[in-house]
């Protein structure tokens, strides 16, 4: 009971907490990482996932492994010491719960992630993404299991800390770099953010056009002939210059238009962007290279036929 009075707990239970804690955390997002990565170098005909959404996880996981991975690092190299300075702390009962209950979330994990590959495979996956998958779930719970149960059966620490360090340190760093190449730097990915933005103002111009077609039978002259205050729409303006949008009318009778922006980057693989369906069985996308891009469009007159114009005068007595 003395010993016991004499030691640090509440020092002891924080450190600890806080080393499963961002393990926990760094290992989660690490994975998060990976599968999203593999999503953009693999991607599957099949899986109808957002390329938004992906690239955002990507950049909140960097983020997340950027901030939680060295203090992890940082708070088991000092654990290290003090179970050198006092070997008491190594075997308290707070370290030896923590690390069991990380053996038993790894030992779930591996179990489940093999359960899910045959249950996979027998239903027909046996792509090359899925395999990538499958096999970084079991890396890294095997890393985690693997070193935890070497350590928790040591009485004394060993340079096995250290290497563990370093494996997990490369691996991780290598993901980032692969992340940062997707995703790009922070200028590129906000200069594709703009690009991004135009291609939802075009494509909302071209529903407006066709709206405006269908109302009154005939192409608007303007962009400024799509504003109407009753319905609170306005024009959309080039968020990075401010400039007006370009629109042409190339052809009324035939209903040809097109719609130009200026663009900052080729439109990224990752990044499919699908156009509003005006003629169907014609390759209607967003798809661009840099500067000044033209987007042609043709609306079909059976598929979007002009509104039936409806009589609402008061009758007189």
């Amino acid at each position: 009971m003395e010993q016991e009075i004499k030691r640090n707990i509440p020092r002891d239970l924080f450190l600890h907490l806080l080393a499963i804690v961002t393990l926990y955390w760094s290992a989660i997002s690490f994975v998060t990482l990976i599968w999203q990565l593999i999503n953009n170098w693999f991607p599957d005909a099949l899986n109808y996932y957002s390329a938004n959404a992906s690239l955002s996880l990507i950049r909140f996981s960097v983020s997340a492994i950027i901030i939680v991975f060295p203090v992890f690092i940082v708070v088991s190299w000092y654990l290290n010491k003090i179970y050198r300075r006092e070997s008491e702390v190594r075997e308290s009962k707070i370290r030896k719960w923590l690390i069991y209950l990380t053996l038993f979330v790894a030992s779930l994990v591996i179990i489940g992630d093999l359960i899910f590959v045959i249950n996979s495979l027998l239903g027909g996956e046996v792509t090359t993404r899925f395999i990538l998958k499958a096999l970084s779930i079991i890396l890294v719970a095997g890393i985690i299991f693997g070193y935890y149960l070497d350590d928790v059966r040591r009485e004394t620490p060993t340079n096995a800390g250290k290497y563990f360090a370093w494996v997990t340190s490369i691996l991780v760093l290598a993901v980032i770099v692969g992340a940062f190449i997707v995703v790009g730097s922070p200028s590129s990915a906000r200069l594709i953010q703009f690009d991004q933005q135009k291609v939802s103002d075009l494509q909302g111009i071209q529903g407006q056009v066709v709206n405006y077609y269908q109302r009154k039978g005939v192409l608007p002259n303007t962009l400024s002939d799509l504003s109407d205050p009753i319905s609170s729409y306005a024009v959309p303006v080039d968020p990075q210059t401010k400039a007006s949008y370009e629109y042409n009318v190339k052809d009324a009778k035939i209903l040809s238009f097109e719609l130009c922006a200026t663009f900052n980057k080729i439109t990224p693989k990752n990044l499919p962007s699908v156009a509003y369906p005006i003629v169907p069985g014609t390759d209607q996308n967003w798809t661009h290279a840099i500067g000044r891009i033209c987007f042609e469009r043709t609306i079909d007159k059976q598929l979007y036929q002009i509104y039936n114009n409806v009589n609402l005068s008061v009758p007189t007595k």
